[in-house]
């Protein structure tokens, strides 16, 4: 760690290729800010990542990365960190990337409590593939594959994180630069797996939740007095009102315990001995 670590650190010299006016590019600023701020360094640093707009996220940052397979950034993510607790893991994905296809992945994550970041860019539409219905996406939402809309109720991943048991659930909008960092900055600094779901905006096939739309819809739960975090009842009525749309902190457990703790795992395993363990041929020849 170190507090002469600047945001642009953070920055690789490979140019986005995010349509102009991309949420994403929010976000990202926001992860890299925030990153600095809790002095983090691109050296101690890993960032995964899955299939969508946001999965090159790894290649437009400076650190350790790995671009993975669809839904498959979690486990990733995990093992690395269970591998060397000394580095920063923070997962990116998208709504299709970590709602539908990696939806598995996401509730055992989220009920292990790794101690890494989970930042979802949400535009309720699939980006990458030019604009088809999401987990996310209103019921009824148009789109060239459902044009009567898909008739589905969408997925609330904040709701299934409260359900699988998340130590930190938050909600953040990209074009809110400051608070937007601010919340990747207490999931970073939460003692377990911090969930952060960003309204990232499409600005290229979803015409209806755009930049005015939050903008004119958010609440800030941190203007709100007699909100209170640490209240799980508390935080479930707010997740499953549907009349609004939340920003902030919504839930976080302070008496959080790590897996790795919970699992007395304090050890670094990236350290490879040479040679075979010990006994290692006589296990093979048991079972060969």
């Amino acid at each position: 760690m170190s507090s002469d670590v600047r945001f642009t650190d953070f920055k690789s010299d490979k140019q986005p290729t995010w349509c102009p006016g991309c949420g994403d590019f929010g976000t990202m600023n926001g992860m890299m800010k925030a990153l600095a701020n809790t002095g983090n360094s691109p050296d101690d640093t890993f960032v995964v990542a899955g299939i969508g707009c946001s999965g090159k996220i790894g290649t437009y940052m400076h650190s350790y990365a790995l671009h993975g397979v669809h839904g498959r950034a979690l486990p990733v993510g995990a093992g690395v960190k269970l591998a060397n607790p000394d580095l920063e893991v923070m997962v990116a994905g998208g709504d299709g990337d970590g709602y539908s296809i990696g939806a598995g992945h996401f509730v055992h994550a989220v009920r292990r409590n790794v101690d890494m970041t989970y930042v979802v860019m949400d535009n309720r539409i699939y980006g990458l593939t030019k604009g088809q219905a999401s987990p996310t996406s209103r019921e009824d939402f148009e789109t060239s594959t459902t044009p009567e809309g898909s008739k589905q109720s969408p997925v609330n991943p904040l709701a299934l994180a409260l359900a699988s048991g998340a130590s930190f659930i938050a909600q953040s909008f990209s074009s809110d630069a400051m608070r937007h960092t601010e919340i990747v900055q207490e999931a970073i600094e939460h003692d377990g797996f911090g969930f952060v779901n960003v309204f990232s905006p499409c600005v290229t096939f979803n015409d209806v939740d755009t930049y005015d739309y939050f903008r004119d819809s958010l609440v800030d739960l941190s203007e709100e007095e007699d909100y209170d975090p640490t209240d799980r009842e508390q935080a479930k009525e707010t997740i499953l009102d549907a009349d609004k749309e939340y920003m902030g902190v919504l839930y976080k457990d302070e008496d959080s315990v790590p897996y790795s703790e919970r699992h007395g795992l304090d050890s670094d395993m990236s350290e490879i001995p040479d040679g075979a363990p010990e006994d290692a041929m006589d296990l093979v020849r048991e079972f060969y």
